[in-house]
């Protein structure tokens, strides 16, 4: 089984057509994936109201119908006036996660951890962009993964971050090895990160990023996810093929277990979503003594 942990719908998708976005996922051989909702009205400089995230989640679950295997994440502005009553209403509805990019507000503002502390409390994980943000705006250095180390303290929350942060990959990795390291330091300690690896990188890029995303010495090959960051409206099954074809090259070479690769395409993603039953691997890092 493969999946898809990153699949957007954006204005341009027009009608929700959910057999043909199936469809198109089966011609890149993905059996289902995470499908992000419609952006928040402030990711175009405007106001969100009520009317507004009601009709994204209507569209959103228009979407997800393309079968079991499709989860539905809502797109979420924390610093919306009426953040806590997007979270009730997208729990209520059934979405799987959150989806969050910090596009105007640092991730350790106080503002949003008061609503990730939240989802968290809900029981539900969050998607974070990270790394470069192609948005036409000045807005790359709210997503450094440093500035995420401040989810550290949040009780029972499920993180992820996308985009294996190009082009500051390196730096995502000390922040997984900080986040291993605090469960040896702080047996209580119950946050997860996880490890999106979404394009993102470029593909002369690849290789190097995962041949040290897996050779780090870090517990990592349970909590790597794989995407490909197309949409709904016009699934580029190509596109998605062709990263498949190279990232497996590169599990080759680095000799991954069918196990660990299985993990990378579905299994990872399942317990990120709780439907995967498994915990985070708490023991210290591998020292060099």
């Amino acid at each position: 089984m493969r999946l898809d942990g990153h699949v957007h719908i954006m204005e341009d998708c027009g009608d929700p057509v959910p057999d043909f976005f199936r469809e198109r996922c089966e011609m890149a051989g993905i059996d289902g994936g995470v499908v992000i909702s419609l952006p928040p009205a402030s990711f175009r400089g405007k106001k969100e109201t009520r009317q507004d995230f009601e009709a994204r989640l209507d569209n959103l679950f228009l979407w997800s119908a393309a079968g079991e295997l499709f989860f539905p994440f809502f797109w979420l502005d924390p610093l919306a006036d009426n953040a806590p009553e997007q979270v009730a209403a997208a729990k209520g509805r059934g979405v799987k996660g959150f989806k969050v990019i910090c596009d105007a507000f640092y991730p350790y503002d106080e503002r949003a951890l008061k609503i990730f502390r939240l989802i968290a409390d809900v029981k539900l994980p969050i998607l974070f962009h990270s790394g470069i943000l192609w948005d036409g705006k000045a807005s790359s250095i709210y997503n450094r993964p440093l500035g995420f180390e401040a989810l550290i303290d949040i009780e029972g929350l499920k993180f992820s971050l996308a985009h294996i942060a190009w082009p500051w990959c390196d730096e995502l990795i000390a922040v997984y090895g900080k986040f291993q390291n605090a469960y040896f330091r702080r047996p209580d300690i119950s946050v997860e990160m996880f490890i999106d690896i979404t394009p993102g990188t470029p593909a002369v890029y690849r290789n190097e990023v995962l041949t040290k995303l897996f050779s780090v010495g870090y517990d990592v090959e349970n909590n790597v996810i794989f995407g490909s960051d197309s949409t709904v409206g016009k699934y580029n099954f190509a596109w998605t093929r062709e990263w498949l074809e190279r990232d497996n090259g590169i599990y080759g070479k680095l000799d991954l277990t069918e196990s660990v690769v299985n993990g990378i395409y579905s299994d990872n993603l399942l317990r990120f979503l709780g439907e995967k039953e498994g915990a985070a691997i708490k023991k210290s890092l591998r020292s060099g003594a």
